[in-house]
């Protein structure tokens, strides 16, 4: 029997940056340069490494990698809570720089070389009710690889 009731939507998100992908696998995309393979974050119209204007294509990266560095903030802009953690993460080969996420920003709980995964998370909703998404990195061990 049909329900009168209609169907409810979710609630509408955007990504904080034009390179965070959502849905139900969230991930981050990169741009690599037809040329050289240089992978840059932002919208560019020639390669910072080759100065290539051939173009670029877009390359999903893992939500898997390995925290390279990082630093403990204690001292932010007012009304930003503090400390909290901020490192570079190594995508399989990608660097991007983001902030660690559900765990203590405590030198002694991170270390360089650790297994982090990707995280999103809800930063606000505006008054049409739209969300902004945000990512950063948790700690995590690697998800086992499927032997094909």
């Amino acid at each position: 029997m049909p329900s009168d009731v209609p169907a409810r939507s979710a609630p509408p998100v955007i990504p904080l940056v034009d390179y965070l992908e959502l849905g139900p696998h969230p991930r981050l995309v990169a741009r690599e340069c037809r040329t050289c393979s240089a992978r840059f974050f932002d919208r560019r119209n020639a390669c910072a490494s080759c100065g290539s204007t051939a173009g670029f294509d877009a390359v999903p990266l893992p939500v898997e990698g390995v925290l390279r560095t990082f630093t403990v903030v204690s001292v932010a802009a007012p009304g930003v809570p503090v400390p909290y953690a901020a490192g570079v993460v190594d995508l399989g080969g990608t660097s991007v720089r983001a902030n660690l996420v559900n765990v203590k920003p405590d030198p002694l709980q991170l270390r360089t070389g650790m297994a982090v995964r990707l995280a999103t998370f809800g930063l606000g909703t505006d008054r049409e009710g739209i969300t902004a998404i945000g990512f950063g990195f948790e700690p995590g061990e690697p998800q086992e690889r499927q032997s094909t």
